[in-house]
């Protein structure tokens, strides 16, 4: 029985499954995605409480506090910061290639050192195991205090632009803002050109000088597509409402005029009551402007 006992116990052993509790986080996970022109950016990170503890530093007994200066930080909680941008990108100033990076930050007093780190597979922040040798980009910013307190960890993007923004920062009363800028511009080209040499359409041209005028680039060419967005496409009030404020970026106020007029009967005819006032009030503007 004693031998029979030594080859049983170790296939019960095998047959026990061991199961764990699923429970609300302390620091609960969250991912956000923000497009910037044509592209993407992606993060995931944890987001710790404040809960009357002293964030950054040192606490007024001397000791560190959660965030000590000098030590390397994940920029959350439980695994290590992941941010992907899915275009290269320039981090205040300095070139990032597209790709996934673990975040961290090394906080002092007076100036953080963001880290976009190559090495996505440490728990947390690495700790003995972080190398600064596999940093893909480090970049220095200025902290700063603000009234408003931000109990949770907060990363977020503002300030859009076509081809910028900035990553802003929060917890507790402390902020920082890094700069991101992307080359959309060029991207932009490309797709434009693709989409021109593949057999465009009336709204394809229309797109096209849309985008020029509303950057305040390229007006005259603008002008020549807004003509052939009329010719295969007819008669469209909002190709008539782009064709005069190109016209009017470009100082040609009659012609302004005459474009918002036909903008202006054409989305009467459809009920479209916002495309009547913008013109009505274009054409006032403009109007002002050949008297003087």
């Amino acid at each position: 029985m004693k031998v029979v006992g030594l080859f049983i116990l170790p296939l019960l052993w095998t047959t026990i499954t061991w199961s764990q509790i699923t429970h609300p986080k302390a620091s609960p996970f969250t991912k956000t995605e923000q497009v910037v022109g044509l592209s993407k950016i992606s993060l995931e990170y944890s987001r710790p409480a404040v809960r009357n503890r002293k964030v950054f530093g040192l606490q007024a007994d001397g000791k560190p506090a959660l965030v000590p200066y000098g030590r390397i930080w994940r920029v959350g909680a439980n695994e290590s910061t992941k941010i992907t941008f899915d275009s290269d990108v320039k981090i205040e100033g300095k070139n990032l290639p597209k790709g996934t990076y673990a975040l961290y930050i090394f906080p002092y007093e007076n100036l953080w050192e963001v880290v976009f780190h190559k090495n996505t597979s440490h728990w947390g922040d690495g700790r003995d195991k972080y190398n600064p040798e596999e940093d893909a980009l480090r970049v220095s910013v200025i902290p700063f205090k603000t009234l408003a307190f931000q109990e949770n960890l907060l990363i977020y993007f503002d300030e859009l632009q076509h081809d910028a923004a900035q990553m802003i920062i929060h917890w507790a009363s402390t902020k920082v803002q890094v700069s991101l800028s992307l080359d959309t511009t060029s991207m932009m080209d490309m797709e434009i050109q693709r989409k021109l040499e593949d057999n465009p359409s009336a709204q394809t041209f229309y797109e096209v000088a849309r985008y020029y005028q509303e950057q305040g680039i390229r007006l005259e060419e603008a002008l020549s597509y807004l003509e052939k967005a009329l010719e295969k496409g007819g008669d469209t009030y909002y190709f008539y409402r782009v064709k005069a404020l190109v016209e009017a970026d470009l100082g040609h106020y009659e012609a302004a005029i005459v474009s918002a007029g036909k903008s202006l009967r054409l989305a009467d005819a459809e009920n479209k009551d916002e495309f009547v006032r913008l013109n009505q009030k274009s054409i006032a503007l403009w109007k002002t402007k050949l008297e003087k």
